[in-house]
C-alpha cells in the first residue's frame, strides 16, 4: 500500500525549501519535489546579481539558522549591506540550505495534483504517484511567464522571454530589442552589451526609475525613524509591505489586488545604472503594437507618445515583461479543483486563510500566487520568512482537524463547480 505523507511540497525554490525546513523541524512527514533553486540556476544569465540586500535574502529555517551570511562565512565570501551579491552565490546558498535543513529533495517533475479521498494524489513524470494528506504549491514564477500578445505569434527563434536565457553570449554581434523597464530588462540589456550584442531597450514608460544607493544600516535615530530599513527597501511604505503581510490580507480584495499590481513598481538597481547608461540606447515612451518576421529578422512597429510610428528591425526580441500569476496557468493542478477555488476579487489567484490555506481543505499556496492575498513581499525571497512558519502551522492544524471525529470542525458547503465536495472553512 502506498504510504500517505503528511505534506508534499511542490517546488524547491526559496519558498519550497523554507516550508520543508519548518515542516521537518515540526516532525511532519514531508517530501519535497522539484529541482532545487531551478529558477536561479537555470533561468538567469551568468553575470546577474541579486537585487535585494544580502541580509534580507535569507531562506527560512526555525531559529533563524542557515542564513546567507552563515553560508558566505563558510566560503570566505562577503555578504555586506550595499554590496551586490552574484546570483551564482545565492543559488549555491540555496543548495547548501537544502542539504542542511531539508529532507532530501526529489528532483522530479510534478505533472498532476488532484483530490484523492481525504487528501491528494500527486503524479510525477518520473515515478509512481504519491499520496499526501496536505499539499503546498510553491511553484515559483516560471509557470506564469508573461509574453505580450503582439509577440506570441512570432516563429521560434525570433522572440524569447528574459527568463529563457542562461547564456547571453550567443547574441554577440546581433541587434536585440529588449522590451521592458524593470530590473530584468535593464540588467539583461546591459549584459547583452557586455557580451558583444547590440541591444536597444524599448519601454512604454517616459522615464526609467532607478533605486538610490542604500542608506547605512547604522544611522542617527531620527533619520532611521523617518526612513526605516526593511526587507523590501527603505521608507515606511516598503516597511509595511515587508513587515505586515498579515495586515495587508485584512484589506478589501480590490485594494489588495491594486497593491499587488502596483506596489514596488519597475526600477533598476543603483549599482547597474552606470553600466546600463554607457552601453544601451533606449526608446522611451514607445508602445509596441506590431511584430512580424522578415526572413530571419523581426520587424517591430512602435508608436510614440505623440502618435508617431517608428519601425525597429532586429535579429531577436527579448521580452523582459515579468510574470502574471493566474490559477488557469497552473496546469499541474486538477482543472476541476482549480475551478472550485475561491479567488481574490475578480482575479485568478487563490483567496487564502491567515495560514496560506486555500478554500480547498489541505491545499496551501506560497510565493507569487499569494501576493494578492498578502502583498508584494510575496514576490521576493524575503517573503519566505513570513510564509514558511505560518503555512506549516496551518498544515498542522489541518492534520489535527482530520484526526478528529467527522463533523467536529468547520462547516460543509458545496463548491462552486456544484460537485458537492466538502470544504472545511478555517476562517
Amino acid at each position: 500500500m502506498t504510504r500517505m505523507d503528511d505534506l508534499v511540497v511542490v517546488g524547491a525554490g526559496p519558498y519550497g525549501l523554507s516550508i520543508a525546513a519548518h515542516a521537518a523541524a515540526a516532525g511532519l512527514g514531508v517530501r519535497v519535489l522539484g529541482r532545487p533553486m531551478a529558477s536561479w540556476r537555470d533561468h538567469m544569465p551568468d553575470g546577474m546579481y541579486l537585487k535585494s540586500e544580502p541580509w534580507s535574502s535569507n531562506l527560512s529555517a526555525p531559529g533563524g539558522r542557515h542564513t546567507l551570511a552563515a553560508y558566505c562565512a563558510t566560503r570566505g565570501l562577503a555578504a555586506e549591506h550595499g554590496s551586490p551579491l552574484p546570483i551564482g552565490t545565492f543559488s549555491s546558498y540555496g543548495m547548501w540550505f537544502a542539504r542542511r535543513a531539508v529532507p532530501e529533495v526529489e528532483e522530479v517533475t510534478v505533472t498532476e495534483v488532484t483530490p484523492q479521498g481525504d487528501g491528494f494524489l500527486v503524479r510525477t513524470a518520473e515515478g509512481p504517484p504519491l499520496l499526501a494528506r496536505t499539499v503546498a504549491l510553491a511553484v515559483g514564477v516560471m509557470p506564469f511567464v508573461h509574453l505580450p500578445k503582439v509577440l506570441r505569434d512570432l516563429p521560434p527563434g525570433h522572440c524569447s522571454h528574459s527568463s529563457g536565457h542562461r547564456d547571453l553570449a550567443r547574441f554577440a554581434g546581433r541587434e536585440v530589442a529588449v522590451i521592458g523597464a524593470g530590473q530584468a530588462a535593464l540588467e539583461t540589456a546591459a549584459l547583452l552589451a557586455e557580451n558583444g550584442a547590440r541591444p536597444c531597450l524599448v519601454a512604454r514608460r517616459s522615464r526609467l526609475n532607478w533605486n538610490t544607493v542604500p542608506q547605512p544600516l547604522e544611522r542617527p535615530a531620527l533619520r532611521a525613524l523617518r526612513d526605516p530599513h526593511s526587507g523590501l527597501g527603505t521608507g515606511w511604505r516598503s516597511w509595511v509591505w515587508s513587515e505586515l503581510p498579515w495586515a495587508v490580507r485584512r484589506l478589501p480584495a480590490p485594494t489588495r489586488e491594486r497593491i499587488a499590481a502596483t506596489a514596488l513598481g519597475p526600477a533598476g538597481a543603483w549599482w547597474l545604472r552606470e553600466r546600463f547608461e554607457r552601453s544601451v540606447p533606449v526608446l522611451l515612451g514607445h508602445r509596441l503594437h506590431r511584430a512580424v518576421p522578415v526572413g530571419e529578422r523581426t520587424r517591430l512597429g512602435l508608436t510614440t507618445a505623440a502618435g508617431e510610428s517608428v519601425v525597429l528591425d532586429v535579429a531577436h526580441v527579448v521580452a523582459a515583461t515579468g510574470f502574471t500569476p493566474h490559477l488557469d496557468r497552473l496546469e499541474l493542478l486538477d482543472a476541476r479543483l482549480r475551478a472550485a477555488l475561491d479567488t481574490v476579487g475578480d482575479g485568478g489567484t487563490p483567496e487564502l486563510s491567515a495560514v496560506f490555506e486555500s478554500s480547498w481543505p489541505g491545499l496551501f499556496f506560497a510565493g507569487l500566487l499569494t501576493a494578492p492575498s498578502f502583498g508584494p513581499s510575496m514576490r521576493f525571497v524575503h517573503g519566505a520568512g513570513f510564509t514558511a512558519g505560518r503555512l506549516v502551522r496551518g498544515v498542522r492544524k489541518r492534520l489535527g482537524a482530520r484526526d478528529r471525529p467527522a463533523g467536529s470542525t468547520g462547516t460543509v458547503r458545496l463548491d462552486r463547480a456544484g460537485a458537492g465536495h466538502p470544504k472545511t472553512s478555517l476562517r
